[in-house]
C-alpha cells in the first residue's frame, strides 16, 4: 500500500504530465497549415482513402472523391471539420477521420549566433523563445545572455535570416522590428521575457563582449562582460585584489575613437566592452 505522501504525489506528477500533454496538443492542433506542409489523413472506416497529402503552393491537396480541399490558413481540426462535411455528402453516413502533421514546412524561424545548434526550425503552434532553445541545446559559453528576436513587418518579403545591425546585418527600422530578451532574466524565471515567436523571426544570440583584468588581483585574465558591470563586479570576477592591490589608483585603458586612452576609475565606475582594468600596487 502506497503511504498518503507517496499518493499525493503521484497524483502531483500525473496532474502535471497531463496538462504538459493538453498544452502541446494544444499547440499542434492551433498550427495553421500552409504551402508545403505535409498532413497525414486517416479514415478509420475507410483506410485505403487515407495517406499523406502535401499541400501546394495554392494552399489546396486533392483528396480521394473530394478533388481539390483547401487546407491553407486552417488549423488541423478545422480541415479534419472540412473534410468530414465534404465526405459525409453523398459518400459515408458518419465518416471518423483524423488529419495530423507529417512534416511542418510553410512556417519557420531561423535561430543564429551563440547556439550550439543553429538552422531553420519548423514553428508549431504557439512556440516561444525557451521552447525553441530547449530544441537548439541551449546557447553557447561565449553567449551574451540576450536575444535579439527580428520580425519582419507585415508586408516585406523574406528569403531567410534578417540578421539586426549589431550582427552585421541589413535589417532596418522600416522593414523589421528588433525586440531585446534577457536570457538571463528569463532563466530565473520571469515569463514575461519568453516571447512566443511567429512566422519568419531571426532570433539572433550575441556573442558577449569581453573585459580584461590584469595587475594585483587574483586570477588576472579576460572575462565575460556583463550588462551594467561595474569595476567592482570586474574584480570580483578576477578572484579579487591581492594583499598588494590598490583599489584607490585603478586604471582603465579604454579605445576612444580609435585611440588608447588611460583614464582614473573608481570601483563604482562602469565598464565597457573591450576595457583593460589594471589594478596597480600599493605604495607601502
Amino acid at each position: 500500500m502506497f503511504s498518503a505522501s507517496l499518493r499525493r504525489h503521484l497524483l502531483t506528477i500525473t496532474a502535471t504530465l497531463l496538462i504538459s500533454a493538453t498544452t502541446v496538443l494544444a499547440q499542434i492542433t492551433n498550427y495553421v497549415i500552409g504551402p508545403q506542409d505535409v498532413l497525414t489523413i486517416t479514415i478509420f472506416d475507410q483506410q485505403d482513402l487515407g495517406g499523406k497529402f502535401t499541400v501546394e503552393a495554392d494552399g489546396t491537396f486533392t483528396f480521394p472523391l473530394i478533388g481539390r480541399f483547401r487546407a491553407g490558413g486552417l488549423t488541423l481540426r478545422q480541415v479534419e471539420e472540412g473534410l468530414r462535411k465534404e465526405l459525409a455528402n453523398g459518400f459515408f453516413r458518419n465518416p471518423q477521420l483524423s488529419v495530423t502533421m507529417e512534416q511542418y514546412r510553410s512556417q519557420r524561424v531561423f535561430l543564429v549566433g551563440e547556439v550550439r545548434n543553429p538552422g531553420t526550425y519548423p514553428l508549431t503552434g504557439n512556440m516561444s523563445l525557451i521552447e525553441l532553445l530547449s530544441r537548439a541545446g541551449s546557447m553557447t559559453d561565449d553567449a551574451s545572455g540576450e536575444a535579439l528576436i527580428v520580425r519582419p513587418k507585415e508586408g516585406k518579403p523574406i528569403e531567410g535570416p534578417l540578421l539586426p545591425r549589431v550582427a552585421g546585418g541589413s535589417a532596418s527600422d522600416d522593414a523589421a522590428e528588433v525586440i531585446t530578451i534577457d536570457i538571463t532574466r528569463l532563466q530565473n524565471g520571469q515569463l514575461s521575457q519568453n516571447t512566443q515567436l511567429h512566422d519568419n523571426d531571426t532570433i539572433f544570440l550575441p556573442k558577449a563582449d569581453v573585459i580584461y583584468v590584469f595587475g594585483q588581483v587574483k586570477n588576472p585574465s579576460s572575462y565575460k562582460l556583463r550588462k551594467g558591470m561595474t569595476i567592482l563586479q570586474a574584480l570580483s570576477l578576477a578572484g579579487g585584489v591581492t594583499d598588494r592591490g590598490s583599489t584607490g589608483r585603478i586604471k582603465i585603458v579604454r579605445i576612444v575613437d580609435g585611440k588608447r586612452t588611460e583614464l582614473r576609475a573608481r570601483v563604482e565606475d562602469t565598464v565597457l566592452p573591450g576595457d583593460t582594468l589594471i589594478v596597480p600596487e600599493r605604495f607601502f
